[in-house]
């Protein structure tokens, strides 16, 4: 063989593989961020990107979608019967053992089932090792992606994702439809603005109870309430925070708390908000839809939804507001 004809089929090689590459990466992803959506810690949408000087923010993918991230991993680990345990180690490969304190906890653990009915925000104790371990917080069968949110000292805001499979049979439940009022142990919660893809939206959730505007909201990690948002699909995850905070002179104590949040992509998400009244934090759940999503063919069954996920054919009636199995928090 020649070289020219030795080099002409390295050529059609490399272009081969990017090929192949370019098509694994489009799978991965099914749904495209339209801005850049991660933020500081000290922003009110948590968990941005800097760049390596730590000046301005760099483009990258929504916070949960990745289980690696600059250096950062985090890896589930064996652990006792009824308990999770999980390690993040850092660019060295070695566990973290130091972290900064955000929100009150230097950890923030969520999980959520792949069908978004079944959530839990915990917050994990930490071994010296950097062993990070809690009472399982998974509620029955499924797969379940795990989040972990944290800050390590000297290095970025992150959140990381891993999924975590809980045998058993699966009771699938679809996505319940948007709605502006949800109730949990007889609170209502109302909620007011309109989600908007790749730009901030300002969402405002109202507390009353029993037809009685909640003033007196008590302070829950540092806030009056704490907003999780996953995109149906492939569970992109904003962490977003209240505007004002307790004790600053301006910001009231309920009946409604203001966010500012950053949708990726037109789509369905869920809302998932805490906050605490008499002494116990509660959850409130809505579905939303940002932006117009484009609508699989309706002659094409099981072909992808708006969101990247296949249609189903069909699937039992679920509760719309709070009351399905695995929702809490500690």
């Amino acid at each position: 063989m020649n070289t020219a004809t030795k080099l002409s089929g390295f050529v059609l090689g490399l272009a081969a593989v990017f090929g192949a590459a370019y098509g694994v990466g489009r799978v991965a992803d099914p749904v495209t961020p339209a801005a850049e959506t991660r933020h500081d810690a000290d922003d009110p949408a948590h968990g941005a990107t800097r760049s390596a000087t730590g000046d301005a923010p760099t483009n990258h993918l929504p916070g949960g979608l990745l289980v690696s991230d600059r250096g950062y991993t985090l890896t589930p680990l064996t652990a006792l019967a009824g308990e999770f345990a999980f390690r993040i180690t850092g660019p060295d490969g070695q566990p973290v053992t130091r972290y900064d304190v955000a929100h009150d906890k230097r950890m923030h653990l969520i999980v959520a089932r792949r069908d978004l009915s079944g959530f839990r925000h915990v917050h994990p104790e930490a071994g010296p090792d950097g062993t990070w371990r809690v009472a399982s917080p998974f509620a029955g069968p499924g797969v379940w992606r795990a989040f972990a949110d944290f800050t390590p000292t000297g290095g970025p805001a992150l959140t990381l994702g891993a999924d975590v499979t809980v045998p058993g049979a699966l009771d699938a439940r679809p996505l319940p439809p948007p709605a502006t009022v949800a109730t949990v142990d007889g609170y209502t919660v109302t909620l007011a603005g309109t989600a908007q893809p790749g730009r901030a939206s300002r969402l405002t959730l109202a507390v009353s109870r029993d037809g009685t505007p909640v003033t007196d909201l008590q302070p829950y990690l540092g806030a009056y309430g704490h907003l999780v948002a996953l995109r149906q699909g492939d569970l992109a995850y904003l962490h977003v925070h209240p505007e004002g905070a307790p004790g600053d002179g301006t910001t009231p104590a309920g009946p409604a708390v203001a966010f500012s949040a950053e949708f990726p992509s037109a789509g369905s998400y869920r809302l998932y908000l805490d906050f605490r009244h008499g002494d116990a934090v509660r959850t409130a759940e809505f579905t939303v839809v940002a932006g117009t999503p484009a609508v699989a063919a309706p002659d094409a069954p099981g072909a992808p939804t708006a969101t990247g996920t296949p249609a189903a054919t069909s699937a039992p009636t679920a509760d719309a507001g709070h009351g399905v199995p695995g929702h809490g928090h500690d």
